[in-house]
């Protein structure tokens, strides 16, 4: 299997990692919900995903978003979404961004070679590519996936109804 099979794989969850859907879908009261001694609940988390899924898919667009001052931007202050609509659309949002990013890992070796701009010191010099930044974000990704399923499972609810390893 190629490095690049691997990477369209891993974007949506696949083997060791969890189907990033599967994972963040449960109903609108448990979205907000966050057991003691979490920091965050689902929403927050699948909002700063869908965050940075955002701009990396608009710095990888050639656009120059604002990196943010502080880390506190990238997430909700508030623990609930106001409404259940407002949870649907912060889901759809996460959706869309495995879905451009998804779109990027199958544009091949032109499109992943890509160099992308920088925004911030942070970024490696030169440009990293756009593979690599899709590598980052699925690493971001998991690492925050993994919190939404210790989330879950301190509120009894995982794993989803699609299936996922419950040890």
């Amino acid at each position: 299997m190629s490095h690049e099979q691997v990477l369209r794989e891993l974007i949506h969850g696949h083997g060791a990692h969890v189907d990033a859907s599967a994972c963040v879908t449960v109903p609108f009261d448990l979205a907000g919900r966050t057991p003691a001694g979490f920091p965050h609940s689902i929403w927050q988390i699948v909002s700063h995903m869908a965050y940075w899924m955002e701009y990396e898919l608009k710095r990888i667009g050639g656009n120059t978003p604002l990196y943010p001052e502080h880390a506190s931007e990238s997430w909700p202050a508030e623990a609930r979404p106001e409404s259940d609509e407002r949870w649907r659309q912060d889901l759809a949002r996460f959706k869309a961004g495995l879905g451009g990013m998804e779109d990027l890992a199958q544009g091949g070796a032109q499109v992943l070679g890509r160099p992308v701009a920088p925004t911030h010191p942070l970024h490696s010099r030169p440009a990293p590519s756009v593979e690599a930044v899709l590598w980052q974000t699925i690493a971001h990704n998991s690492y925050h996936l993994g919190q939404v399923t210790q989330v879950r499972r301190a509120l009894g609810v995982w794993p989803p109804v699609e299936g996922g390893d419950t040890w």
